[in-house]
């Protein structure tokens, strides 16, 4: 690029294809073209031709001209006074790649200008997503100082020799920069580089200058929705111009572009309206708002918009557009009143009851279900002047129901006419008129049952004096029945007595006394003794009603004064102290206290020995008159009289025990057991009692202990002296069980020889039945017995047993209801107590001291 002496002001604008080029000059001044000018360019041509489809564009001397398209002049020609030519050129890969962008070369500033008279570096741009081919030139850099010596360009920074690496190269000869592969603006828009010329000995020859790239926005987003869906809600029967609800769209284009400027639209809007569209959008807020009037929940409560946001300021022909949707709910307002579905209604009741439905009203609402639009309220606005009835409304289907709360009377109304109005739980919006049909009369009929009859007055209370002898009549209990409209009689029983005291006539309602009335019974409680009477009608079903009658007996003096207590002790010295006495009488004022204590006139022992100190009324003292008395137990007699009238007396005997006491004036043990009519004798006596006793149990303890010691270090064999019978000998060996009866018990044996098993038929044989085989023979004990014939029959009887098929294992059950054929022992009556002097016993004696018995009966040894 060249210029001669020109100085330029220039401001490009465009908008589209249309282009304004404007040009003040100076002829006075001389100055290089504004650096704006140059930058404009450079981002002029390559913007031009992509949305022109590759037109041309032109620039001459003295005139401005584009050819559009379609051959047709779309730029207004503009006179101007250049005195400079511009030639721009495009690349010679134009026709195949695209626009370039068109190198220019820069200059290091020389070393003989003043600074303020340097280069000013316009930027460089570079359209993003360039389609190469790669690497692509972007400038020249050149050095003054190159025609003398030989210069090394290179460039530093981001994109570089930093992070991205080598976005972007330098020829290090020639100067030229090139960009390495597509850009992409959103992810980087600009980039700072330095250039920097260098003697081939690396020394700085020319002030590095700054290389500021910018990435030129294509319109390669679409606008993007924050969400898919929207969700806003607006009030039924809204005004035009209501706000609803905003949808927002972002493109990552650059906004202050059109490539990033979003406007949006409402493409479709469900269900249909008849007339027109009930929603409108800000085309560039996204602002969703009413355009006309006639939401109704009740005919549509949800809308569905489709909205549609596309850059290019919403150019929709080459605009990138995307949609979102949104959903409008219509808001419940209350604009529709409650209507009953009738304008009278009835029910019926019983007479007495309560908390029952007696009428059900039916309300029509259009209103969303559920809400306080649609809940119904109900009023009785007249017939119920003692508020007998409510209204309650059913959750589940808005009906009102009509309740009895207080209880109706068939004898005072038979029939009640309700005037009630329905409401909803807010009030009617706005110009909304209530329903004619928010009121209807009720009418409720009361039927009649039988009534069970009912005591005037209960509980009646009735004053007499106790001891009122049996046969009394003491009040008339009548009943009355309510059920005036029927003939009916009623019956008199007792249903409570608990004394047993009364009885009612069972038509009149007389009461009489069967047995004397005592107030001081455990029947009365603050004297009032209460009885209860039933009366039952005749009606169906019989009806009936209870009364309770309440007696207040007066008091009579018929209980004398006793005294409490009955038993005390005092020390054998007199020292001051006493015994507290109080007397208790189970009658009332005026015939109890005070009361009068005195001991008899013709006891003069207990006049002499004691004395009475009165403290008040109702309590006295009594104490030693005498300075001692000699322990041991007493018996004082004390007359009590109350104040009644006639006045009651008694006579109680108080037990008293004279002790001897320690210093705190309590009695010792000691005292104590001679209070009880012990003397010391005696209590020495029991002592010594009581220690042999003891000494004969530990003389007990310690000879079992030596019995128990004896009896565990004992020999296996007894003594000759004790009787074998009397020990008893334990096993710890127990017989098999059910599950051994599955087994051949004769595998368990130890025969000679198995020859007589080996011929054995199938199956188990019982041990309880006789054996199949022959019986093996057990040796006969000889007659005459020698020394050594008891140990042969044992050894050979023992032999024969283990060689027995037929004997049972060691650990079964052993069953001897089957005995065998016979004895092989012979008879007993072989043994004789005669011996012969032949044959000698003392043999006997070798066998141990278990044979030594024995052999004493039968060897003939000396008597004792």
């Amino acid at each position: 690029m060249k210029t001669d002496d020109t100085h330029g002001l220039w401001e490009i604008c465009h908008s589209h294809l249309y282009v304004c080029l404007y040009a003040h000059t100076h002829a006075h001044t001389h100055k290089h073209i504004h650096p704006l000018f140059r930058f404009n360019l450079q981002l002029l041509q390559p913007s031009i031709n992509n949305k022109a489809q590759r037109e041309r564009v032109t620039f001459r001397s003295w005139k401005f001209q584009a050819v559009s398209r379609h051959h047709q002049p779309s730029f207004r020609n503009v006179i101007c006074l250049f005195f400079f030519q511009i030639s721009l050129e495009t690349s010679p890969n134009e026709d195949a790649y695209g626009p370039q962008p068109v190198p220019f070369s820069i200059r290091f500033p020389g070393k003989h200008r003043r600074h303020k008279r340097d280069w000013v570096i316009p930027p460089i741009n570079v359209p993003e997503n360039s389609r190469g081919p790669f690497p692509q030139i972007l400038v020249s850099i050149r050095s003054d100082k190159d025609k003398s010596n030989q210069i090394r360009y290179s460039i530093t920074g981001v994109g570089a020799d930093q992070p991205p690496n080598e976005v972007f190269k330098i020829d290090p000869v020639t100067g030229k920069m090139f960009v390495t592969k597509p850009m992409d603006r959103e992810e980087r828009s600009f980039y700072h580089l330095r250039a920097h010329a260098v003697d081939m000995n690396g020394i700085q020859v020319e002030t590095p200058i700054d290389l500021y790239i910018y990435v030129i926005d294509m319109n390669d987003n679409r606008p993007e929705f924050q969400n898919q869906v929207y969700n806003g809600s607006v009030l039924e029967n809204a005004r035009p111009g209501t706000y609803v609800m905003t949808v927002t769209a972002n493109d990552a284009d650059d906004n202050a572009t059109s490539n990033g400027m979003v406007q949006y639209l409402i493409k479709s809007e469900l269900p249909h309206s008849p007339n027109s569209h009930l929603f409108t959008i800000n085309s560039l807020t996204g602002d969703i708002a009413t355009v006309a009037a006639g939401l109704d929940r009740e005919k549509v409560s949800q809308y569905t918009l489709i909205v549609q946001a596309t850059d290019m300021e919403g150019v929709q022909s080459y605009g990138l557009s995307n949609t979102a949707t949104a959903i409008i709910t219509v808001i419940d307002i209350n604009d529709n009143p409650p209507e009953l579905t009738d304008t009278t209604f009835s029910g019926e009741v019983q007479e007495n009851k309560v908390g029952v439905v007696v009428a059900n009203l039916t309300v029509l609402d259009r209103d969303q279900p559920h809400t306080p639009n649609w809940n119904a309220v109900y009023k009785i606005l007249s017939g119920d002047s003692f508020n007998h009835f409510t209204i309650r409304t059913n959750p589940e289907n808005n009906d009102g129901m009509v309740t009895v709360v207080k209880a109706v009377d068939y004898e005072q109304n038979r029939a009640f006419m309700l005037n009630v109005a329905v409401y909803n739980q807010v009030p009617l919006a706005n110009n909304i008129p209530s329903s004619m049909q928010h009121t209807a009369g009720v009418t409720i009929s009361v039927q009649d049952v039988n009534e069970p009859p009912y005591f005037l007055n209960s509980p009646k209370l009735i004053r007499f004096q106790e001891g009122v002898p049996a046969g009394t009549s003491i009040a008339t209990f009548p009943a009355k029945d309510p059920d005036i409209f029927m003939q009916q009689s009623i019956r008199y029983a007792k249903l409570a007595d608990p004394a047993n005291w009364l009885t009612i006539n069972a038509t009149s309602g007389q009461i009489t006394t069967t047995a004397i009335l005592d107030r001081e019974s455990v029947y009365v409680k603050n004297n009032i003794y209460e009885a209860t009477f039933l009366a039952t009608d005749n009606g169906y079903p019989p009806a009936s009603g209870t009364g309770t009658l309440q007696i207040y007996l007066t008091d009579v003096n018929d209980n004398p004064p006793t005294l409490l207590p009955r038993q005390a002790q005092i020390c054998e010295r007199s020292n001051g102290h006493g015994i507290n006495l109080t007397a208790s009488d189970a009658d009332t004022d005026p015939n109890v206290g005070p009361f009068i204590f005195e001991l008899p006139l013709y006891h003069t022992s207990a006049r002499r020995n004691w004395t009475i100190t009165r403290i008040n009324g109702d309590n006295v003292r009594l104490g030693l008159r005498i300075h001692y008395l000699e322990s041991g137990v007493y018996e004082v007699p004390i007359t009590v009289t109350d104040s009644g009238n006639p006045p009651l007396s008694n006579q109680s005997s108080i037990t008293v025990k004279v002790c001897p006491c320690d210093e705190n004036g309590d009695c010792t043990t000691l005292g104590a057991v001679a209070a009880a009519g012990l003397g010391t004798g005696a209590i020495i006596a029991i002592l010594i009692c009581i220690i042999i006793l003891l000494s004969m149990v530990l003389l007990f303890v310690v000879w079992m202990k030596r019995r128990e010691k004896e009896r565990q270090n004992k020999q296996l064999l007894i003594d000759p002296e004790d009787d074998v019978r009397d020990n008893i000998l334990k096993y710890d060996e127990e017989g098999g069980g059910e599950e051994d009866q599955d087994y051949d018990l004769s595998q368990l044996q130890q025969p000679e020889s198995l020859d007589h098993i080996i011929g054995k038929g199938p199956g188990v044989r019982r041990v309880d039945e006789r054996p199949v085989i022959p019986e093996s023979q057990y040796p006969i004990r000889p007659m005459v017995p020698h020394p050594g014939d008891i140990g042969d029959f044992i050894n050979e009887g023992l032999r024969a047993a283990d060689n027995d098929p037929t004997a049972p294992p060691y650990d079964s059950l052993l069953v001897f209801d089957y005995e065998g054929s016979g004895s092989t022992a012979g008879s007993v009556s072989s043994l004789n107590s005669s011996s012969t002097g032949d044959q000698s016993y003392d043999y006997l004696n070798d066998w141990g001291p278990r044979f030594k018995k024995l052999a004493d009966m039968y060897g003939g040894g000396d008597d004792d």
